[in-house]
């Protein structure tokens, strides 16, 4: 009876993770795509600026729908630490590199068009 419980347990805990994972996916996508439609409408639309936000964006969101499927694996509660720390380490790093990309761009005095500073 015991096992029988606790499959039940892990299965509501699946299909809970399983549904928080698609609407946090969903929130990703629309939060996306309305990105995409403010950067087209500014006047840098179609500049090495606006390829390297778009660019970013884009990092941030692959690396956060990665973390949020491991974390929907069934019995991952023993390497939650580890995932945790291993995403938030990218992620920092990422965050350093791009911040690193434009604060070189700002320092160019923000020119952005060619001839100038070329990351992604």
């Amino acid at each position: 009876m015991k096992g029988q419980d606790q499959d039940r347990l892990t299965a509501t805990a699946t299909r809970t993770t399983e549904q928080i994972t698609k609407q946090t996916q969903d929130a990703m996508e629309n939060y996306f795509g309305w990105l995409q439609t403010t950067m087209s409408g500014l006047p840098w639309n179609n500049t090495n600026l606006n390829r390297i936000f778009l660019s970013n964006a884009t990092q941030n969101v692959t690396a956060t729908f990665a973390f949020m499927h491991k974390l929907s694996q069934p019995r991952i509660s023993k390497k939650l630490s580890k995932i945790q720390t291993e995403f938030m380490e990218k992620q920092m790093n990422s965050f350093s590199e791009q911040a690193k990309i434009l604060g070189d761009i700002y320092q160019s005095g923000g020119r952005c068009g060619e001839g100038s500073i070329r990351y992604a």
